[in-house]
């Protein structure tokens, strides 16, 4: 099997950015509720959530969270980064089919204790629905080692 490796430590700079585009389904919402236990009627019952503020079903917005984890697990820094903790704001709710952009973008870099700081933001038709800022422990570069 080959070996998958993200972007190490010493080779992320501030600025340096990555997204992912997903379009959200009833399937999703059916099973991130599944996986969560977030049967939560506002986003599991029409009916119901008519009559709430939002005027229909609305995504988890873990789920869209979510999304962050994965651009940073699978692009930025990707394979070997570890989610440490997310600081994040909801602006607008995420309804199915949405196309959500997921952005990250490297704020900071501290080498000495192996972490990044990444800006997240999450857009619909251009309009932010969540900021977020997440911190992230990231490998650093291996050391070639004599044959």
């Amino acid at each position: 099997m080959a070996e998958v490796l993200g972007i190490a430590l010493e080779e992320m700079e501030i600025g340096q950015s990555a997204e992912a585009v997903r379009t959200v389904t009833e399937a999703d919402l059916d099973m991130f509720a599944k996986v969560s236990g977030d049967y939560n009627p506002v986003h599991m019952d029409e009916e119901f959530a008519r009559a709430t503020p939002f005027r229909g079903r609305i995504a988890h917005g873990a789920l869209v969270a979510s999304y962050i984890s994965g651009v940073l697990g699978n692009e930025l820094p990707g394979p070997g980064a570890i989610f440490l903790g997310l600081n994040m704001r909801f602006f607008h709710p995420v309804r199915i089919g949405d196309e959500v952009t997921t952005r990250v973008s490297v704020k900071s870099v501290d080498l000495k204790a192996r972490k990044a700081v990444m800006e997240c933001v999450c857009q619909v038709k251009g309009n932010v629905t969540m900021q977020a800022e997440a911190e992230v422990m990231v490998r650093k570069r291996r050391r070639k080692t004599a044959d």
